[in-house]
């Protein structure tokens, strides 16, 4: 039977890579970092979250917030005057047959990981559909529409950027290597809405607040 079917509202999954190696002195840091970590649910997540202030990663971080604008520019485009800038950030080492657990990122708009050691062979994000079932039909055949869950293979040198809101995880991790990422959170200052529609709201970043108030 012929029909045509779209789809509406999608879920971005923003994809890119950093456009050089990584260089021996951030990974030497990104070494030393290791012994100075929390332990998580299923593996460790370094203890400084906000990693990317620190100056051994201020090239990294440049690149990284050009991935960020470029996915405001492309997914938000918005009209208001704001700017997105990176918060909390920080570092997660995962060894084989460990795993980091099903989350979302409260408080954050856009959340992202940069992938420093991974392997495509082995190593994927997971993601999950963030709504209820009332009915929940046994499937034939998966595809994008019916699925509860959809993957993405990541390599060395990636950087996916997504709405905080989306479930994600890393399942069990299987190969040899150490997978090593840097996720972080991004939110906005400026202004968003219009003050004659009454939807005005200007959102600061706390520290040039705390400008202006000295």
């Amino acid at each position: 039977m012929e029909a045509k079917i779209n789809g509406i509202f999608p879920t971005p999954i923003y994809i890119s890579n950093l456009s050089r190696e990584i260089s021996n002195k951030e990974l030497l840091f990104i070494e030393k970092i290791k012994s100075k970590c929390n332990k998580n649910e299923g593996n460790i997540t370094s203890i400084n979250n906000y990693i990317l202030n620190e100056k051994p990663f201020v090239n990294i971080k440049k690149e990284i917030d050009l991935k960020v604008q470029d996915y405001f520019d492309k997914v938000i485009s918005s009209s208001n005057n704001i700017t997105p800038y990176i918060t909390q950030s920080w570092l997660n080492y995962t060894e084989t047959n460990q795993y980091h657990h099903k989350h979302q990122h409260p408080n954050s708009l856009v959340s992202g990981v940069f992938y420093i050691n991974s392997d495509e062979n082995f190593d994927k994000i997971k993601f999950f559909k963030n709504e209820y079932q009332t009915i929940k039909p046994e499937i034939k055949e998966w595809n994008m529409w019916n699925s509860e869950s959809w993957w993405f293979p990541v390599k060395t040198g990636d950087i996916i950027l997504f709405p905080s809101s989306l479930t994600h995880m890393v399942e069990t991790k299987e190969g040899d290597n150490t997978r090593i990422s840097l996720a972080f959170n991004v939110f906005i200052k400026g202004t968003v809405g219009i003050n004659k529609q009454l939807t005005e709201l200007i959102l600061w970043q706390l520290e040039n607040y705390l400008l202006v108030q000295l």
